[in-house]
């Protein structure tokens, strides 16, 4: 249990991320008006003030932890350019680091994209001053500061033809063959769900050609379609050519510059799948390892081995596919810094177009979390993040997009890394929140953007799949909201 005390300030969901990058696993718990900041045997304290004297503001952070000898105390008078939260923020990582041995490799920034932080300060004031902001005022690690700037670059060229009239599409296969135990992702096994998958599919063409509809009223032009999940190869080969049809009638998915599909299970991957992905026109897929340790993948519940993965991959190539990306997780359980390497090492000799290195979340639905079993350190999964960022650049690959976590082992990071000419085009729209990207299925998301003032709306699709099919007539409305939201009043039946 953490106990977090705020004095002069209403920074709570700052100063909640900022503790969680040190105590990711602990309950966290406001203290009461009046509740006396004292050592306490069972649970660390911290207090985190702003204080307003006649002459100065500063910021203080005090920590306890459960059988220290000291209080951790660290203070920063506000001046310059730094506002409240940030001269708070640093002086809580200084005092937490004093406290845990803990130097959190991203600083006090506790949002999902660095890299589009970096790009908005080289855009203001250009790269060398965006890059002492990082490490300054932002208390970021050198080697991550590079790596921000290098992928603020790459995405900068990748939106260079970007215009305010593109959107992209994704479509939520919500279904897996088993749930992984690091999964927090809104998804059910086929056991569980397999009476709904029929009823699902039809319901979700219907949605496609919906919002089909809507964005040709508006005269969206689509720039990238992206069917992920769960595991959309979790459907059969006939379920997948009907979603892929639907899309192609919709929004002429086959014709758009980038169609990806997540057939990220390997087990989930078969021939009549592929021909069926490549026949409706997808250009980009996913083949996932996670891992190439058969020891690690029995242990977080993947229900395939290493050769499979292998297998499967050639097979892809032979279906046709000449852009490929494997994911491996950094952190896994049982996993050590030379597994991972070894992994890694196999994914580079297979020539993957895309390797996107994950760090692993110790997300609280996540049964590696319920079940106790996240014990790998953060030195551990730090080390091999390192090896990534040298391994990969020596084969060819640069960082083109990268998100962080909450939660994530190590305070670390995702990156995408991909050869010449094949980024993914939708991972960088998403990230960088640029243009809107509609969503079909199950937990989808819309995030509808309006490039001149950079507002973004989000409409949200109902999140669970018998959720989905048993409230589907109520979908219109909220897709209609899409043409509100450009100004256009009329309803799309």
């Amino acid at each position: 249990m953490l106990r977090l005390f705020l004095i002069g300030h209403t920074y709570k969901y700052e100063c909640e991320k900022l503790c969680q990058i040190f105590f990711p696993l602990e309950k966290q718990r406001f203290a009461e008006e009046g509740e006396p900041f004292v050592p306490d045997e069972a649970e660390t304290r911290v207090r985190i003030s702003l204080l307003r004297e006649p002459n100065a503001v500063r910021g203080v952070c005090e920590a306890y932890a459960p059988g220290a000898d000291r209080l951790f105390r660290e203070e920063e008078p506000l001046g310059g350019a730094s506002t409240e939260e940030e001269c708070l923020a640093r002086v809580a990582v200084r005092a937490l680091s004093a406290m845990t041995g803990f130097d959190p490799p991203w600083g006090v920034l506790t949002g999902v994209r660095p890299a589009k932080l970096m790009r908005a300060l080289i855009e203001e004031r250009g790269e060398s001053a965006a890059e002492a902001v990082f490490r300054g005022e932002y208390m970021v690690q050198p080697g991550k500061t590079r790596l921000a700037l290098e992928v603020a670059k790459a995405e900068r060229a990748l939106l260079s033809a970007w215009t305010p009239a593109d959107c992209s599409v994704y479509v939520s296969i919500p279904f897996c063959p088993t749930r992984c135990s690091y999964c927090s992702f809104v998804s059910h096994s086929v056991q569980q769900a397999r009476k709904l998958i029929p009823d699902y599919v039809e319901l979700l063409c219907g949605e496609i050609a919906h919002t089909g509809r809507v964005a040709r009223e508006l005269g969206l032009r689509v720039m990238s379609v992206y069917i992920g999940g769960g595991t959309p190869t979790t459907l059969s080969a006939e379920q997948l050519a009907a979603v892929c049809g639907a899309l192609n009638e919709s929004f002429g998915a086959a014709d758009c510059p980038e169609f990806t599909v997540e057939a990220g299970r390997p087990d989930t991957v078969t021939p009549e799948k592929l021909a069926a992905l490549k026949q409706a026109g997808v250009t980009r897929v996913s083949i996932n390892p996670q891992t190439f340790s058969d020891a690690v993948l029995e242990g977080v519940g993947r229900r395939h081995t290493a050769a499979e993965t292998i297998e499967k991959y050639e097979l892809a190539r032979r279906a046709g596919f000449g852009d490929i990306n494997m994911d491996l997780i950094a952190g896994l359980p049982g996993d050590t810094p030379e597994g991972f390497a070894d992994s890694l090492s196999k994914a580079i000799g297979l020539g993957p177009e895309n390797i996107t290195v994950h760090t692993l979340a110790l997300k609280r639905a996540a049964g590696i979390v319920t079940g106790g079993e996240a014990g790998r350190t953060a030195g551990d999964t730090a080390a091999m993040l390192r090896f990534a960022s040298s391994a990969l650049p020596a084969a060819g690959y640069g960082p083109y997009y990268m998100y962080r976590q909450s939660r994530s082992v190590g305070n670390l990071e995702n990156v995408g890394w991909t050869k010449p000419g094949y980024a993914c085009l939708y991972n960088v729209y998403m990230m960088e929140e640029v243009h809107t990207v509609l969503s079909c299925g199950g937990g989808g998301v819309t995030k509808l953007v309006d490039p001149p003032t950079n507002r973004l709306v989000r409409v949200f699709n109902f999140k669970y799949p018998y959720e989905y099919v048993r409230r589907f007539g109520e979908l219109s409305e909220r897709k209609n909201g899409i043409l509100r939201f450009y100004g256009s009043e009329a309803a799309v039946q």
